[in-house]
């Protein structure tokens, strides 16, 4: 019977270097056929093989403790580095593919298209020059390793990913629309919401470093930045999913417009967010100093800030701008608009708790709905301006909602049982939804 074995062993940095050189003989072939590349520009599918090989390599690095290494740190930080930069590049090249496909010559002049593809070529350019040269410095440290650089080049087919990614439906929390008419109101209102958020970054350009690294940190820290993709990628994956190649869709040519615009500002913004957490992650208190100088050295965090916020940002919120008069216009072409008078219940209030699942109930059809309290106006879907509107108006009783017929039929039953003071319980079966929260 043998001895149990520890479940992790320590692998002496010496017995260490011919593994990885091992490892990394793919990456190396891979990085040798991208230098030799003619000048311009790397096609996506060139850019997607990089970040596959970079992702498999850190991987290796990752399990093999290498970032906490002294002689290994860097090494696993320029694979990191290159992976990252390579998925911004991939995002950048498969818009530029697709950007006749997206109908973009409807919302663009001749002039802005070419504005457009000329910052997409400049910033994939710019992404290939600092992947080629971290993968020189990449050389450079595995030699010093002696974990040596495979010479040899990968064949065109090795070069080369094309493989569609494939995923379910972004759905998680949402119900099935009644109809299709009330989908497209859904993602009318939302991409005019998505709208304002982006045109409240106030994005002005500049190139002075002080001022960009001051704007990036207000507007444009991962975290927000991933906010702002996931916002735009669940407007696509929503309209993907209910409206693409439908009847309705061949029969309205406003709907593939407003999608073609929501897919071009994605790719940007899928762009920003790697960005964002490439500019973070060097320079994050907890890396090591050499580490950061290194990578600082070969990318300059000023360049990539500026091309996030004076080129990425700038034209992901210009393309959704493009299409806010489309979905005003498609708004009240697909929503039932109605008026619903209520009068609160004797005894009760409009205080937080039932204030919310007015909110709810406005966030779950996704269309906008108005509250008029004594003359005074506020957005039904703003838990904040409900309370400010009835805070001011106190002996009001009566309330005026005005919005599509499906919240306001689930308003009025909110207000028939009591505004759900009885326990949600005792609410009706439509307002199953409303537990579920």
């Amino acid at each position: 019977m043998s001895a149990d074995r520890p479940l992790e062993e320590v692998v002496v940095e010496t017995a260490f270097a011919p593994l990885l050189g091992k490892e990394s003989q793919t990456f190396c072939r891979l990085a040798n056929a991208l230098r030799s590349h003619p000048p311009g520009p790397w096609s996506k599918g060139l850019f997607q093989r990089l970040a596959h090989e970079a992702n498999r390599l850190e991987s290796f690095l990752d399990d093999h403790g290498a970032r906490f290494n002294r002689n290994f740190s860097l090494t696993r930080e320029l694979v990191a580095s290159v992976r990252w930069l390579a998925l911004a590049g991939f995002s950048l090249s498969h818009l530029a593919a697709r950007l006749d496909t997206y109908g973009l010559g409807q919302a663009l002049s001749s002039e802005e298209q070419d504005r457009l593809r000329r910052t997409l070529d400049h910033g994939r350019s710019f992404l290939r020059t600092s992947v080629e040269q971290l993968l020189v410095r990449q050389r450079q440290e595995l030699e010093r390793l002696a974990v040596g650089w495979d010479s040899a080049m990968a064949s065109p087919d090795e070069a080369s990913l094309t493989a569609v990614r494939r995923r379910l439906p972004r759905n998680l929390g949402q119900e099935e629309p009644t109809d299709d008419s009330q989908r497209i109101a859904e993602i009318a209102s939302k991409y005019l919401a998505a709208c304002t958020m982006l045109d409240g970054l106030e994005l002005r350009p500049t190139s002075e470093p002080r001022e960009l690294r001051q704007k990036l940190a207000l507007v444009c820290k991962e975290e927000q930045a991933r906010v702002y993709e996931a916002t735009v990628h669940n407007l696509q994956s929503t309209y993907d999913t209910h409206i693409k190649n439908t009847v309705v869709e061949s029969e309205d040519d406003r709907l593939p417009r407003l999608r073609g615009l929501l897919s071009a500002s994605l790719h940007l913004l899928e762009s920003v967010t790697v960005l964002a957490h490439f500019v973070e992650r060097h320079e994050s208190e907890s890396r090591g100093e050499a580490t950061h100088l290194a990578i600082a050295g070969i990318v300059g965090g000023a360049k990539v800030r500026s091309l996030m916020l004076n080129e990425l940002l700038h034209w992901a919120n210009a393309l959704m701008q493009r299409g806010r008069s489309t979905a005003e216009e498609l708004l009240p072409s697909y929503i039932e608009l109605r008026e619903l008078r209520v009068e609160l219940p004797p005894n009760l209030k409009l205080h937080a708790r039932p204030a919310a699942l007015i909110v709810n109930i406005v966030a779950h059809h996704g269309t906008p709905v108005e509250l008029e309290v004594d003359g005074q106006r506020c957005n039904a879907g703003s838990i904040l301006e409900i309370l400010i509107a009835v805070g001011s108006k106190p002996d009001a009783r009566d309330f005026l909602f005005r919005g599509d017929i499906h919240p306001l039929r689930d308003i009025g039953l909110l207000f028939e049982g009591n505004l759900g003071e009885d326990g949600l319980g005792n609410l009706p079966t439509e307002l199953q939804y409303l537990r579920n929260r």
